[in-house]
């Protein structure tokens, strides 16, 4: 693409994961020394007023432009709403390249509408894969990076993973996580652990410094959904709690699912400390001050690599290699054994050390915004060897 005009990108946030990802994008587009139009696109797959103050707010992330308000809704009846209100924005605004990030709804959907009209798609965050197909990001990142024109990777593994599903070398750019660029630049604020519990009155019982805390995040389908492996998971990390004790900022999809089967009642007889869902600097303070992280997110894997702390990742797989070959990251499924064994080894030894992986420096978004705009023609090409 040649222009020797302004270009224009259209980014596209929907959800919880997607926040810490446009953030520093949005940022290193706002301060182009280089004329760039950038236009912010929320579909509303998951807003509320408490999350936009604990989102938005925080990272300072702008007020969207346009907000479609999709809500809620099951994966095709959701997708399918974003599409169409996806469409009118697109006929109207004629951007030069529509911006997805990770692998929610909102990601594929704007993706399809999008390069139906012959509009180029920039995919940040492409490249990562599970292997497993019942995950319905693995089939929205699958497609997605198909779809789309320039694809940002974060590890470089996941370039092999691309030029294996016939996508030209050419496309795929190696620039490091915007999600680290986020931590990077708030660790700082991060909220200490201690006012997160204070305001809920719990600072007294559960921050013991002899025995320190965990962290507990817990969400996904395959964990929640299944009445017999949420009963399986729930006694087991009653038993962790009885090792250290855990701090549990719950998803409202858990929660649910909890009520429903009658073990919120089990679980509150364990060592867990069951939140509300915290705000990014909550849950960084959190994160960054535990002995240990159990999680079955994505996301987490990344930033506990890139704090050093270590994660027991509650799935039989990940999309996230590098978290395990060269983090802090060590994936146990949900055998009670594994689990129960991976944390003694952490409370025993300090578990993995690991490092932070290549780019993880917090200037992604930088080289992901100057690859663009030489894409556009605005600028020479960057240097191959960062993207």
């Amino acid at each position: 693409m040649t222009r020797s005009t302004c270009p224009s990108i259209l980014s596209v946030v929907g959800a919880r994961p997607n926040f810490m990802k446009i953030a520093p994008l949005m940022r290193a587009f706002d301060a182009s020394e280089a004329p760039l139009e950038s236009c912010l696109v929320h579909t509303g797959q998951h807003y509320d007023a408490a999350m936009k103050a604990a989102f938005f707010d925080q990272l300072g992330i702008p007020e969207p432009d346009i907000d479609l308000g999709v809500g809620s809704a099951s994966h095709a009846v959701q997708t399918a709403e974003i599409m169409k209100r996806f469409e009118p924005v697109l006929d109207e605004r004629r951007p030069d390249a529509v911006l997805v990030v990770g692998d929610v709804n909102s990601t594929i959907a704007c993706a399809l509408v999008a390069v139906k009209k012959g509009v180029p798609v920039v995919h940040v965050e492409a490249g990562l894969r599970s292997r497993d197909r019942s995950m319905p990001e693995e089939i929205n990142r699958v497609l997605t990076d198909q779809l789309s024109e320039l694809l940002f990777t974060t590890e470089r593994s996941a370039e092999a993973n691309l030029v294996a599903e016939g996508i030209a070398r050419e496309r795929i750019h190696f620039v490091g996580n915007v999600m680290i660029d986020t931590l990077r630049m708030h660790l700082e604020r991060a909220i200490p652990p201690e006012q997160t519990l204070s305001g809920i009155g719990q600072a007294d019982r559960w921050l013991d410094a002899a025995a320190g805390f965990g962290v507990l995040t817990l969400h996904r389908p395959s964990n929640v959904d299944d009445a017999n492996v949420l009963r399986r998971l729930v006694d087991t990390l009653i038993g962790v709690a009885d090792r250290v004790p855990l701090v549990f900022p719950m998803h409202p999809r858990t929660r649910g699912r909890l009520a429903e089967t009658g073990l919120d009642t089990r679980l509150a007889q364990g060592r867990i400390l069951v939140t509300e869902p915290l705000g990014y600097l909550e849950l960084l303070g959190m994160m960054s001050r535990a002995r240990l992280v159990l999680t079955d997110s994505g996301g987490l894997q990344e930033e506990t690599t890139a704090l050093g702390v270590p994660c027991i990742t509650l799935r039989e797989n990940t999309e996230r290699p590098i978290t395990v070959e060269q983090g802090t990251n060590t994936i146990v499924g949900t055998d009670p054994a594994r689990i129960l064994g991976a944390v003694d080894e952490v409370l025993t030894t300090g578990g993995k050390q690991g490092r932070v992986p290549e780019l993880w420096d917090g200037r992604a978004a930088v080289r992901i915004r100057d690859r663009l705009l030489a894409w556009a023609g605005v600028l020479s090409e960057p240097d191959q060897a960062t993207g």
